[in-house]
C-alpha cells in the first residue's frame, strides 16, 4: 500500500494565506454596503426625486436608465448623488473581488462574491428603475437585494473564521 492517500477532512485542511487575505477585502465591502443603506435611507426619507429629470418616464428600462444615473449622479441632489455614486462603485469593488476570489481558488468564497455581486448588481438595477419609472416596489426590491448580498459576504467571513479557527 505505498503511496495510498488517506483524505484529510475539509475542516482540517489548512487555509491558504491568499483565502485568508480575503477577509478583508470582504469586511470593507460589508462596512460600504452598511454605509450605502443608511446613505439610501437617508435619500429615501428626506429627498424629494422631482418627477421630471433625465430618463425620468423612459419608454423602457435601457433607454433611461443611463440619463437618470448620470443626472442622479451629476445634478441631482447630494444625498442622492453619494447614494448613485457608491452604488456603481461597490458593483465595480465586488466584480473585482470575484477575480480576486478566483485567484484564490477559494470555491466557497468565488461563489459567494459571484452572489454578493450579481445581488449588489441586481439592487442597483432595481434603483435605476426607481429613477425610471418611480415604482416603490423597485425601491423595496432594492433593499432586499442589498440585504441578501450583504448576507453573502457576511457568510464568508464567517466561514474563513470558522477555517481559521
Amino acid at each position: 500500500m505505498t503511496g495510498a492517500r488517506t483524505p484529510v477532512p475539509t475542516s482540517a485542511r489548512p487555509v491558504r494565506a491568499s483565502s485568508r487575505r480575503l477577509t478583508g477585502p470582504a469586511l470593507i465591502i460589508s462596512g460600504l454596503l452598511l454605509v450605502q443603506f443608511f446613505v439610501g435611507m437617508i435619500t429615501n426619507l428626506y429627498v424629494t426625486i422631482p418627477d421630471s429629470h433625465p430618463g425620468a418616464h423612459a419608454s423602457d428600462f435601457f433607454s433611461g436608465a443611463p440619463d437618470a444615473i448620470g443626472w442622479a449622479i451629476g445634478s441631482g441632489p447630494a444625498w442622492l448623488a453619494v447614494h448613485a455614486a457608491l452604488g456603481l462603485a461597490l458593483a465595480v469593488t465586488s466584480l473585482a473581488f470575484i477575480v480576486s476570489a478566483f485567484r484564490t481558488r477559494d470555491w466557497t468564497w468565488f461563489w459567494l462574491s459571484f452572489a454578493g455581486s450579481m445581488l449588489l448588481i441586481g439592487a442597483g438595477f432595481n434603483g435605476a428603475s426607481f429613477l425610471v419609472f418611480g415604482h416603490d416596489f423597485s425601491s423595496l426590491i432594492m433593499a432586499g437585494l442589498f440585504a441578501l448580498s450583504l448576507g453573502c459576504y457576511l457568510t464568508g467571513i464567517y466561514i474563513s473564521a470558522r477555517r481559521a479557527g
